[in-house]
């Protein structure tokens, strides 16, 4: 199985989708959102300030081949974005726009993130045993349920509370590995399932929270809690914790609902 560090040490801008990355027919989203963070950090010129903001359009399957391109649309004095196109199958399958910025001074912070009190990873137990139903992805990952809900219970709020951390990410930007890995959750709404059906996701919109990223490969609290579902679409907030309880990303995605 490639690990995180495998594959980005191989990068090239054609890479062939491994089996072990996978949901369903399609690349892992959060595979594809950091392969686009870590082909912009390789566009010519001056190194890329931090990751600040990030925007993927999953427009279609990324299956068996793919190409990755990435541009840069401005440089300035603290921040520079950089578009990214990854093509699959002959079509558009993802496109990022992504916001690299410096700190600046400003007079003006504020941190209204509440972190829900849960036990610690020793004290919880897997998120889902393995099943049939299981993506491929997920054993690049460790994950604990730490509390909320659990695909197709429909009990409660549709909300997901785990710990979680990278398997293989050493030596990774430590950026492009937290893409990777907040986006480990499956859709909040299928907490409200009784029986399982296709789901998939359309956006995901993040913000990193801090320049002083955790390591990867140490448990990270994420949460995914899905706000509002109808007419076959749902909205979901996601959160990322480190274990000081200080908030690393925030996001939220739009998540095509097939049941």
């Amino acid at each position: 199985m490639p690990t995180l560090a495998e594959l980005i040490s191989g990068f090239d801008h054609d890479f062939v989708v491994p089996t072990e990355w996978t949901q369903g027919r399609t690349a892992y989203g959060g595979l594809t959102a950091a392969l686009s963070v870590h082909a912009a950090r390789l566009t010519a010129g001056d190194e890329l300030p931090p990751l600040k903001s990030a925007q993927f359009l999953l427009s279609a399957p990324v299956v068996d081949t793919a190409t990755i391109k990435a541009r840069r649309l401005r440089e300035g004095r603290s921040a520079s974005s950089v578009a990214v196109e990854t093509v699959s199958g002959g079509q558009v399958a993802a496109h990022a726009a992504l916001i690299f910025a410096r700190p600046r001074t400003s007079t003006i912070e504020h941190d209204l993130v509440e972190t829900p009190a849960l036990p610690g990873p020793d004290e919880c137990p897997d998120f889902a045993e393995p099943s049939a139903m299981r993506p491929a992805f997920v054993d690049n990952f460790d994950i604990r349920k730490a509390g909320g809900a659990s695909p197709m219970s429909n009990d409660g709020p549709p909300r997901f509370r785990a710990w979680v951390r990278h398997r293989g990410a050493e030596g990774v930007d430590r950026a492009t590995a937290l893409v990777a890995l907040a986006d480990a959750l499956p859709p909040a709404t299928t907490a409200a399932f009784t029986e399982w059906a296709p789901v998939s996701t359309m956006s995901w919109t993040l913000h990193l929270c801090t320049d002083e990223l955790p390591d990867p490969s140490e448990w990270l609290l994420l949460e995914s809690a899905s706000t509002f579902t109808r007419d076959g679409y749902s909205h979901q907030s996601m959160t990322l914790w480190d274990s000081a309880s200080r908030p690393v990303i925030q996001a939220s995605q739009t998540v095509a609902v097939f049941a």
